[in-house]
């Protein structure tokens, strides 16, 4: 599903073009997303500029004039920035039309995204209220992983991955920074020390980032806003690499469930 450098990848693609346009029309082909979108979403958003774009965690912020668009990817979304024109797929949702002729077209195959809107503060939002620090922040650094870990008697993957504690690092980012970090995932996160999550974080910054450059992780549907994949997978280290040789130490790579996520590591390069 799409992470931070997917759904970020894709505030990127759209900032530039959609930035200070007026919305001229919505239309709504499907409204049975993970939660529907609002009856009268299509009367609300004419004639409003969009004056940012923002991002919290995996959601999409649509700054407008009386309030937010909030848009979540779901498991199989994508955003495309098109020609109001361009005919219509299956699973294309929702398009957002904008006075310079292109539209912001939702496709969600298995709809458990969401367009959802609010005129409320938006950083008190239900969705958005209790999520943790970015991860690309400086506020987010080892000190702060270790302080919130001490009674936490879970999987440092599990840890890491709880968008309560920082938001963002999904399954596939948490193997690879997990790996560059010398730290096995199965570790009870209050036994770790604290050079130890300086560490962690230095490597969870460096795996964001560089996926972010490449345009995020394409394992099966995501897609940018151009319609062309991400190409991070092309530097996995770990992930869905279950029996191949570690690029360390040649050992064979191996796999296992923790909290019922697939979780790629290598015994001998990832200290318990």
């Amino acid at each position: 599903m799409p992470e931070l450098p997917e759904v970020e990848t894709t505030r990127r693609g759209i900032v530039k073009q959609i930035k200070e346009q007026v919305i001229t029309k919505v239309i709504i082909r499907e409204k049975r997303l993970r939660w529907p979108i609002p009856d009268d979403l299509s009367s609300i958003l004419p004639d409003q500029q969009i004056e940012a774009v923002n991002r919290r965690g995996k959601y999409l912020l649509l700054k407008c004039t009386s309030g937010y668009i909030i848009i979540h990817l779901g498991m199989s979304g994508h955003l495309r920035l098109l020609d109001s024109n361009t005919a219509v797929k299956k699973h294309d949702h929702v398009d957002i039309v904008l006075s310079n002729g292109l539209c912001l077209r939702y496709h969600d195959p298995r709809r458990f995204g969401c367009v959802l809107w609010t005129s409320d503060a938006i950083f008190n939002h239900p969705l958005l209220v209790k999520l943790g620090l970015e991860p690309l922040e400086v506020e987010f650094t080892g000190e702060y992983l270790y302080s919130n870990a001490q009674k936490r008697r879970m999987a440092v993957k599990n840890y890491i991955m709880n968008a309560h504690v920082v938001v963002g690092v999904g399954n596939i980012y948490a193997n690879e920074a997990l790996f560059l970090a010398g730290i096995h995932p199965a570790c009870i996160a209050s036994e770790i020390n604290l050079k130890r999550y300086q560490r962690l974080v230095k490597m969870i910054k460096q795996v964001l980032q560089a996926a972010i450059e490449k345009g995020g992780t394409t394992l099966r549907d995501f897609i940018n806003t151009s319609g062309n994949p991400g190409y991070f997978q092309q530097s996995l280290l770990v992930y869905a690499r279950a029996g191949e040789p570690c690029v360390k130490c040649g050992e064979k790579l191996l796999m296992e469930k923790i909290g019922q996520r697939a979780t790629y590591y290598c015994y001998h390069c990832q200290q318990l």
